[in-house]
């Protein structure tokens, strides 16, 4: 991250960046934007002038589902917001994406030190956007014992923040995982059957 954001102006830049080339049909407002990168609003107001000086980001009308009581029940509404989307007329926009979609922020010898913080983990499988895949069903495959959902969570949405994009993962047990393993289950095959990489492996079987 520090070598690209020397190359695109700061981190900010890196982050708000990938966040609109990986969610190209999204609306996001300054306050989401500020959250899903984990800046400041600040930062995000200054980035965000330059993005629109650049010709990358316009303006656009989007909408939230919010619950509202009336009549002392619970009610879904639509709420209109002004926000900021990707421009696809971008001139360089595929170039872009590809570039940052290859030069990945996140080595792979650090995840497993991430997510250790939540717990014991045992085994971790990337695919999906680690892989250049975003088709995939799922990013990240942890397998451990002990595992605090609240904590994985919160590293998770800091990963996120670097990468831009909202990952799929799924957490397993170790003796859940060996048995999903010998039933071939389809949401571990969807793993292994297609471009992969296992980075940590502390459970003593091979995956095929």
């Amino acid at each position: 991250m520090k070598i690209l954001g020397k190359l695109f102006g700061s981190p900010a830049m890196v982050k708000l960046l990938r966040l609109f080339l990986f969610n190209p049909e999204n609306v996001f407002t300054n306050k989401e934007a500020a959250s899903r990168a984990k800046i400041t609003l600040d930062t995000t107001r200054f980035e965000f002038s330059i993005m629109k000086q650049m010709g990358f980001i316009k303006k656009k009308i989007g909408y939230r589902q919010v619950t509202v009581k009336k009549d002392k029940k619970k009610v879904v509404k639509k709420k209109k917001i002004e926000g900021w989307t990707l421009n696809e007329n971008f001139v360089y926009i595929n170039q872009l994406k590809d570039f940052l979609m290859s030069a990945t922020p996140i080595k792979d010898k650090d995840i497993p030190k991430k997510l250790s913080a939540a717990g014991i983990i045992k085994f971790i499988a990337i695919s999906g956007i680690f892989m250049q895949d975003s088709d995939s069903r799922l990013d990240i495959l942890i397998v451990g014992n002990n595992i605090k959902k609240s904590q994985m969570e919160t590293i998770i949405r800091a990963i996120e923040s670097e990468l831009g994009k909202e990952l799929k993962y799924v957490v397993f047990s170790v003796d859940e995982f060996k048995y999903r393993i010998n039933v071939y289950d389809k949401l571990v095959r969807d793993v292994f059957d297609y471009p992969h990489k296992i980075i940590l492996n502390k459970i003593g079987i091979e995956v095929k």
